[in-house]
């Protein structure tokens, strides 16, 4: 990965973090599937996938950022019981 983007990616991943939330990146190694490269928030309290699509992650880097900025309050809140 260029240093570039592993920085940028970084960011984004403490974005998530000071929400509650968790970046995952799929693992595939294979450039030729549909999920290389992409990406997943989770709720990691809940291990609950809260934007991009549980088994097929889906979501640009991009997109992930945009969700974070755009929705602060992305993770819901406690409910107390």
């Amino acid at each position: 990965m260029v240093t570039k983007e592993k920085v940028r990616e970084n960011r984004v991943r403490r974005m998530a973090q000071r929400q509650g939330l968790r970046l995952e990146r799929s693992r595939s190694r294979d450039p030729q599937t549909d999920i290389y490269g992409t990406y997943h928030l989770v709720d990691p309290n809940r291990n609950l996938v809260l934007w991009g699509d549980r088994d097929a992650y889906g979501l640009s880097l991009d997109e992930i950022e945009i969700a974070l900025r755009d929705k602060p309050k992305l993770n819901c809140k406690r409910q107390s019981a």
